[in-house]
């Protein structure tokens, strides 16, 4: 299983805009590629030097090949999308993660 890793730190002056459009289309739009088995959000709690806020948006995925069809088939729509309503008003930066392990309490 990976995780797909978003970081982004978005600009104030959209912020929520940009939270409400990420919770109520973007991540949907993710889950309905098909590609991944769940999302979640968290708010990076670190003040950036840069100023705006820092978001983790973490999707599940069961393999490589899944989330190598996802970079053919749908990230650069997925991404355009973002670009469009919000140019120049976040950056981000991708991780690909690998779980080894997990454990529950």
């Amino acid at each position: 299983m990976l995780i797909y890793n978003v970081t982004i730190n978005v600009d104030e002056s959209v912020h929520d805009q940009w939270l409400l459009w990420m919770k109520d289309k973007h991540v949907p739009d993710m889950l309905a590629t098909g590609k991944f088995s769940h999302a979640k959000m968290a708010k990076v709690l670190v003040e950036e030097d840069m100023g705006g806020a820092t978001y983790s948006v973490q999707y599940t995925t069961k393999d490589r090949e899944t989330l190598e069809l996802y970079y053919i088939e749908d990230a650069e729509r997925l991404r355009g999308d973002a670009l469009k309503l919000f140019a120049n008003k976040f950056v981000a930066f991708r991780t690909e993660l690998e779980i080894i392990s997990q454990q529950i309490a």
